[in-house]
């Protein structure tokens, strides 16, 4: 247990330490947009196409890999989605945010570092895979449901071109597909540009983890949504242990690439939740709370998650 708190203790100090910050210094939520530019369109970029880039092109196609982790974590989406829709009554656009809030987990700031910290380089590709792949479906289904509630006034054709935009010039995805061709074309990196991508690569992790401290401080929790009740245990509990369950089930994959997928799943719900209800005009303030409440209960539950399997408890193959 002791190395475990010794792997956590860094990770969730740095988002304490932008909390403090944010609390000490009280700057406005704008003083945070050039951190975030640098985190979203450089800092993590160079990570995912250095992580993917050094890996084999066999081992990036396991297209049964993603198909697997993205069916088990919407089906979390769409059990809180049908919660919200028909046991509480809310509308579609309500009831799309509570769905990821217990589905969308902070795979891209809290994701790689874990991930690699923890489990090592092997983790690498599972990593980048599920963030992309996760992001891109995210990026396609919110603005899609969006548009069937009617919250979107755009036509459908307008829409659907806005999505594909985002979807295709999202600076994960593109890095992703950069590092998907040097790959496959065996290209060689002048040094210094290996260098350069290093740089940016290292200041991911704590750049990304800070900035989350400061949102964080930034929206403080002004009421505890019933809806916590809920979702809290979907989030952090229920989506680690289905995507186990149905990896195992499937079966084929590396033991590393499934505790990866399990450690993703159990990071609490992304900031991405609040904005997209903020875009859309829903359920924000239940978001914000659920972001924040989730974040400070997944200092327990990840820790546990972590100790199944780094001690070994959690089994490396489930189905004989």
């Amino acid at each position: 247990m002791a190395d475990i708190v010794g792997l956590l203790l860094p990770f969730f100090g740095l988002i304490l330490v932008g909390y403090v910050a944010a609390r000490v210094t009280k700057q406005p939520a704008e003083a945070l947009g050039w951190l975030n530019t640098f985190i979203i369109y450089a800092a993590l970029p160079a990570l995912f196409f250095k992580l993917v880039s050094q890996t084999p092109i066999d081992e990036l196609t396991r297209i049964d890999f993603i198909a697997t982790d993205i069916a088990a974590t919407y089906s979390i989406f769409l059990l809180l989605f049908l919660i919200g829709r028909f046991l509480c009554r809310n509308s579609v656009a309500d009831s799309t945010i509570q769905g990821f809030a217990g589905a969308y987990g902070n795979i891209g700031y809290m994701g790689p570092g874990l991930a690699l910290l923890a489990l090592g380089e092997r983790a690498a590709v599972p990593v980048a895979l599920i963030v992309c792949f996760e992001n891109a479906l995210h990026f396609i289904v919110a603005p899609a449901l969006m548009a069937l509630e009617g919250g979107d006034k755009r036509s459908p054709w307008r829409v659907a071109a806005d999505i594909t935009r985002k979807v295709l010039l999202h600076p994960f995805i593109l890095s992703t597909a950069l590092g998907f061709v040097v790959a496959a074309l065996s290209l060689h990196q002048p040094i210094a540009f290996e260098r350069f991508v290093n740089y940016l690569a290292q200041a991911a992790a704590p750049c990304a983890l800070f900035a989350m401290g400061v949102t964080l401080a930034l929206r403080p929790l002004k009421r505890i949504p019933v809806e916590i009740g809920y979702i809290v245990p979907a989030k952090l509990v229920l989506h680690p242990l289905v995507v186990y369950i149905v990896l195992q089930a499937v079966g084929g994959f590396d033991p590393i690439w499934i505790e990866a997928a399990v450690l993703l799943a159990a990071l609490p719900t992304a900031t991405n939740v609040f904005v997209i209800g903020q875009q859309y005009g829903v359920w924000q303030e239940r978001a914000s709370a659920t972001i924040l409440i989730t974040t400070a209960c997944s200092v327990v539950t990840v820790s546990l998650v972590l100790y199944l399997i780094k001690s070994g408890v959690l089994p490396a193959q489930l189905f004989p």
